[in-house]
């Protein structure tokens, strides 16, 4: 090995100075605990790659500092270690993969704006105007509720997602005077549809987050609250069944008995939550023309999951002449006959119901010719129907109708279910039609009461009237959805009463 021991090597003008050449394979300046110096002022040129071989370090004292300029890289090949440089001007858009460490974070992290955290699901906006009426609103908002001079009602949005979040605050303690009710608005509310909640006590606050489809809104936390749940509550119901039409008489010696009335049932039950009511009304039976039997009514019913299913028989028809009436909610007249056969009236309460919904029709009259007879009165709701009379000679009286039954469901009383009258005959007196719209002389049975046409003497007998359904219910539990336009009345001494005269339903 050869060595040159000089103080200074330079050049001899502004020429490069060359240490090695072409075929050298290791360049040494100094050895081990030697200290190569830079002066200031001194630059490196990289004409290729610079490497530290395995084992060898890069050390940068105190005070020193590595500069990477503009276009220039480190390339990891390997681990980088041991780093604790300033990072403060580091973009973030260059960490595009990779897991900083927990341990990388303190334990407290420094103040944030709450304004700058605008995509945090349940994040509350407060906002600057009181709300004094009934309006709608939207999510990750806080309201201040003033119901000062009147209830108010808000309206939830109509879609929410898992994690929205409302607060509604009573701004001036005045919830307690006039309530805060809440519109679900189609969603649930702690799993219910209905009934909308009511805060009624001052001072309150509730706190509602979304939790989903199957639950809905629920409250984060609240007090006192009047039917946050559903309440239960007692419907009351009143089912007629279409009344039974009348039979007819054939000239001379021949009457028809009068239809009985539809069955007549009332019910009160207990109604929890969200139920769909479904509503059938049964129509009376149609007229007859000469020597026919009276037609029977058709059933009403009403129905929904929970209830008690009711449903009540259609009036039976009245007899022709020389025939029986027909059974049914209430029974038809029987016919008149100038033989000696006295013709039964039907039974009524068929099929059987406690407390019955209808009674007898009345027996036809018979005797030798040439007398006259007449025709049964049809049963109604509170009475049988009377039977046919002779005068003797050559006249027979019809029987009349029996009577129906008052109710006040609809805020007065009305009669409603009478019998039909049976046919008279040869000078003798039709029967009259029972109180509650029972018909007579061939006449029909009023409309919507069920009552049973009225018997006819030598000619037709008269149609039974269509049945009716009422339903009564606090004003407060009325859904307000309904179909086959029902009349609703609100009000009724603090009930809602609904009167279908046709198929409908009701949901609560």
């Amino acid at each position: 090995m050869s060595k040159i021991e000089v103080d200074t090597i330079d050049t001899q003008s502004s020429t490069t100075l060359q240490v090695g050449s072409t075929n050298t394979s290791l360049i040494k300046i100094g050895t081990s605990g030697d200290t190569v110096e830079y002066p200031a002022g001194t630059t490196f040129t990289q004409s290729g790659t610079q490497n530290v071989t395995s084992g060898g370090a890069i050390n940068v004292k105190s005070g020193g500092s590595i500069i990477i300029e503009s276009g220039a890289a480190i390339t990891n090949n390997g681990t980088a270690t041991g780093f604790s440089a300033d990072l403060t001007n580091l973009n973030a858009t260059n960490l595009t993969s990779g897991t900083v460490p927990d341990a990388r974070f303190p334990s407290v992290l420094p103040a944030v704006s709450a304004a700058n955290l605008t995509n945090i699901p349940g994040e509350i906006s407060w906002q600057s105007t009181i709300i004094t009426a009934n309006s709608t609103i939207v999510a990750s908002r806080g309201y201040w509720i003033d119901t000062t001079s009147n209830v108010i009602t808000i309206t939830l949005p109509a879609s929410a997602s898992v994690g929205d979040r409302i607060i509604l605050t009573d701004y001036l303690r005045t919830w307690g005077t006039n309530a805060l009710t809440i519109n679900q608005n189609s969603l649930k509310f702690q799993g219910n549809t209905t009934p909308n909640p009511v805060y009624n006590t001052s001072g309150q606050s509730v706190d509602l987050v979304y939790s989903g489809a199957t639950q809905g809104w629920i409250p984060n936390s609240d007090d006192d609250v009047t039917l946050e749940t559903p309440q239960s509550y007692s419907m009351e119901m009143l089912v007629i069944a279409g009344g039974g039409g009348a039979g007819s008489g054939s000239g001379g010696q021949y009457t028809g008995g009068g239809g009985g009335a539809g069955g007549y049932r009332t019910s009160t039950q207990t109604v929890n939550g969200a139920v769909t009511l479904t509503v059938t009304v049964g129509d009376g039976g149609v007229a007859t023309s000469a020597y026919q039997q009276g037609n029977d009514g058709s059933n009403s019913s009403i129905s929904g999951s929970g209830l008690t299913t009711i449903t009540s028989a259609g009036g039976g028809g009245g007899a022709r002449t020389a025939a029986d009436g027909t059974a049914g909610g209430s029974g038809g007249g029987g016919g008149g006959w100038s033989y000696n056969t006295n013709h039964a009236g039907g039974v009524g309460n068929t099929p059987s119901t406690s407390p019955v919904q209808g009674y007898t029709g009345g027996q036809g009259a018979a005797n030798d010719p040439p007398n006259e007879r007449g025709g049964g009165g049809g049963g109604g709701s509170s009475a049988v129907g009377a039977n046919a009379t002779t005068n003797g000679g050559s006249s027979g009286n019809g029987g009349n109708g029996g009577d129906g039954t008052a109710n006040s469901i609809t805020g007065s009383s009305v009669t409603r279910a009478g019998g039909g009258g049976g046919g008279g005959q040869g000078g003798g007196s039709m029967g009259a039609g029972g109180s509650g719209g029972g018909g007579s002389a061939g006449s029909a049975g009023t409309a919507n009461t069920g009552s049973g046409g009225g018997g006819g003497g030598s000619g037709s007998g008269g149609a039974g009237g269509k049945g009716v359904i009422i339903l009564s219910m606090p004003d407060a539990s009325y859904s307000g959805t309904t179909t086959g336009s029902p009349t609703v009345a609100t009000g009724v001494s603090g009930k809602t009463v609904l009167t279908f005269t046709g198929t409908g339903s009701y949901t609560t």
